[in-house]
């Protein structure tokens, strides 16, 4: 995995297993990038111990499914416990490997360390982590979906001009679950819609 750069001072973290070709157009889905902690592995707050990662239902399915056809996927996470003095780089990271042990690998990492205070372009539902993932990839935003479990998630993606589909959890608030133009029962389910197959109850193969 390399590690880039920032484009400018104060922004995102990114980290990439690359170069990675961009995907021949026209593409109907180029990319799927997924939130970490609610979406992809299960939500322990500021959590810096890889001994904690748990993945979600069907998570590893669904990212199969989307690898096997050649569909590159990779995350978006904002992870203010940085800014706030509770998680350090390599405790970010260490807990990043550990996601990838369990659920394969990612195309495109790209991390959010600032608080909400911190005016970042790249803190969802600011547009700046789904931009570089995208940018990282080679791929554009309007061929691209972003799966996650809140608003801020769709919010990204929506500002990115990206396809944006909720997985709600328990925390998830009745108003943005109205508000998604899309919801899906749980990860499998997001990406048999975002593939264009029938929604069913058979596992993503």
């Amino acid at each position: 995995m390399t590690v880039a750069a920032p484009e400018r001072t104060g922004g995102p973290w990114l980290y990439a297993s690359g170069p990675y070709p961009a995907a021949p157009a026209p593409v109907r889905l180029a990319a799927v990038l997924f939130d970490r902690d609610g979406t992809l592995v299960a939500d322990v707050p500021y959590n810096g111990d890889p001994a904690l990662v748990a993945p979600m239902p069907g998570a590893r399915a669904a990212l199969d499914a989307l690898r096997d056809r050649g569909i590159p996927v990779g995350v978006v996470s904002n992870q203010s416990g940085v800014a706030r003095g509770l998680l350090t780089r390599g405790q970010v990271e260490a807990v990043q490997r550990r996601v990838e042990e369990l659920l394969g690998p990612f195309a495109v990492w790209a991390v959010c360390p600032h608080g909400p205070a911190d005016g970042c372009g790249c803190r969802k539902p600011a547009p700046g982590l789904v931009l570089a993932a995208c940018r990282r990839l080679g791929v554009a935003p309007e061929d691209t979906a972003v799966v996650g479990d809140i608003g801020a998630d769709l919010g990204a993606a929506r500002a990115a001009g990206a396809r944006g589909v909720l997985v709600p959890t328990p925390v998830t608030r009745p108003e943005e679950i109205a508000a998604a133009p899309c919801r899906a029962a749980d990860l499998p389910d997001a990406v048999r819609q975002l593939l264009g197959r029938p929604v069913s109850a058979e596992p993503v193969r």
